[in-house]
């Protein structure tokens, strides 16, 4: 578009060019796409799957008959046999009676929890007692079906129905009925055109009772997803698996008996009515064109308008982010409005931000330069003034007043030394705790330790980054601490060189502990009635910390524990 009517301003906006070409795209599917094969797809889906459901239901019909008549008879013969229980010929032949007359069972029998059945269709005693799992089915006392391979009596493959019941003592044993396979054969119901390849029916615990085809078969035809045991307990369900041979099946699951057994009918996909098929495949091919063309018109609008001008303006923004490079270009030739604006926009604010920077960084150099200054006047202040003491020190005529101004002189040095961390860093408001502690407790021991005393020093200091303001009172505590230390230092013993151990240490927990022990030649005064000990008391307050002073054992120690400020927690390894 180069001229005409499109160049009007309102029609090189990129929201109008977006809207036409979304709206050309979806316009004629919009209406009729969205609603319409939704609800095509969702009703050929719910028709399939209950027809599928019905068409398991009746093909299982025979055997939920079956099954629910052999569990109302065990709950009626449950009682009678109680009435014999003190007699079981009488029972045995009562049950012996009831088969008969029945037709359809090969064994009947009455199972207490002992496992020893004595009244039995068959006349004989079985001892159940041993047989692996008896233990955990009297436990569960549950109704179940289980398959034998073998039955009691006629030898043959049997369906084995098991209804537990109940007496006012508590579990009384189990009613049993055994069922030939053969009996449920003949009398399922005969397939029809559209029943199921193959039915399975299969008990609680995920075992297959019985198949209409053979067991390898079934077993290969099976869902290899999911286990059948997970099927148990849920409402009936059509889902779609590949079975064990690798090939795609439907698989509808009922229940015959509910917790008791299920029917799972297996389908081949192609076993499906073709008008059914050909309705689903319709609705799902015609969103599947939609979105497509929807797509490919959206992408090409909005990359011709939008996307490449876009990563231009993210290149001229990374790269005045990386160098500080303002961009002199223009993004090209039809460029949306908006676009056109934010790179104007961008490339203003980046010439302001480039010019307020210079500024700030002349600002801070200023700032940086001066801050250095005051330490550096204020510690060489500061050590003016300990000559001058030094001086008064020297004139004093008395041991107590030189004691008092040397105490004097060495807090004035702790801040002097503070002050000449400050300055010698490039952050001015933070300082090298375990420098700083060295450097000051290096200088009260030159002063104060002649080697003539023999005393063995241990030093040990953490580096980390401390705020300036918790290093001054910091500074002062040590002053203090080791002062007090080389003031009642001394042999513990005859023969026993003193010590002195002096640590400061950055917990885990981001709290710090200054430490100060050392040994005596006997016992100390009492604490709390000097200047240090409050001196002590108030730099730790300041520092929100805790001091702990003890002696024992020929040694006295005094410990610091405060925690680090938030904004400069920050640990350093040299």
């Amino acid at each position: 578009m180069t001229g005409g009517f499109f160049d009007v301003d309102i029609f090189r906006g990129l929201a109008f060019r977006i809207l036409l070409f979304l709206t050309l795209a979806l316009l004629p599917f919009g209406l009729i796409a969205v609603f319409q094969t939704r609800e095509i797809v969702r009703q050929a889906e719910s028709n399939s799957e209950l027809s599928l459901l019905a068409l398991t239901d009746q093909s299982a019909s025979t055997e939920r008959s079956i099954f629910q008549e052999a569990f109302g008879a065990a709950e009626a013969l449950s009682a009678l046999a109680q009435l014999y229980s003190t007699d079981a010929r009488a029972c045995s032949a009562f049950l012996e009676a009831y088969r008969r007359a029945a037709g359809i069972y090969s064994f009947i029998g009455y199972l207490p929890p002992d496992g020893v059945m004595r009244c039995s269709s068959g006349g004989q005693t079985f001892d159940f007692s041993d047989f692996p799992g008896f233990a955990k089915e009297v436990e569960a006392a549950r109704r179940q079906i289980t398959y034998s391979a073998k039955g009691v009596i006629s030898g043959e493959p049997v369906l084995v129905l098991s209804q537990p019941f109940f007496t006012r003592a508590g579990f009384a044993g189990f009613m049993t009925m055994s069922v030939p396979l053969t009996a449920i054969a003949e009398e399922t119901f005969s397939p029809l055109s559209g029943m199921p390849a193959n039915l399975v029916t299969f008990n609680a615990d995920g075992v297959v009772l019985r198949s209409d085809r053979g067991a390898v078969i079934t077993q290969a035809d099976l869902p290899a997803g999911q286990s059948l045991a997970s099927l148990v307990g849920a409402k009936p369900v059509v889902f779609k698996d590949k079975n064990r041979g690798d090939a795609t099946r439907l698989y509808a699951v009922v229940p015959i008996v509910p917790d008791v057994a299920y029917a799972m009918s297996i389908w081949r996909p192609e076993e499906l009515a073709p008008g059914l098929r050909q309705s689903i495949g319709l609705s799902m091919v015609l969103p599947v064109i939609m979105w497509l063309a929807s797509l490919v018109v959206a992408f090409w609008s909005l990359n011709r308008l939008a996307v490449r001008h876009i990563r231009k303006l993210g290149r001229q923004m990374r790269l005045f982010a990386y160098n500080r490079r303002v961009p002199r270009t223009s993004l090209g030739q039809s460029v949306p409005r908006e676009l056109e604006q934010i790179q104007t926009a961008f490339a203003r604010m980046a010439d302001s931000i480039v010019r307020d920077e210079a500024a700030l960084e002349d600002s801070l150099r200023d700032k940086n330069i001066l801050l250095k200054e005051v330490h550096h006047r204020v510690k060489n202040n500061l050590q003016l003034i300990s000559s001058i003491m030094n001086m008064q020190i020297r004139r004093a005529q008395s041991e107590d007043a030189r004691q008092v101004l040397k105490r004097l002189q060495d807090r004035i040095l702790s801040l002097a030394t503070v002050h000449k961390n400050l300055y010698q860093t490039e952050e001015l408001d933070r300082v090298d705790a375990g420098k700083l502690a060295e450097e000051i407790v290096g200088q009260m021991l030159s002063m104060g330790l002649s080697a003539s005393r023999g005393v063995e020093v241990t030093q040990s200091y953490d580096s980390f980054q401390m705020d300036a303001d918790d290093a001054a009172p910091l500074t002062l505590l040590m002053s203090e601490a080791v002062t007090n230390a080389l003031k009642y230092i001394g042999a513990p013993g005859p023969g026993i060189a003193p010590r002195l151990n002096i640590s400061l240490t950055l917990q885990s927990d981001d709290t710090v502990e200054f430490k100060v022990s050392n040994t005596t030649s006997g016992a100390i005064g009492s604490e709390g009635t000097g200047l240090g000990t409050q001196l002590i008391s108030a730099f730790a307050r300041q520092l929100g910390g805790a001091v702990d002073v003890g002696f024992e054992a020929s040694e006295h120690w005094i410990t610091l524990t405060f925690p680090l400020r938030e904004r400069v927690k920050q640990r350093y390894d040299f």
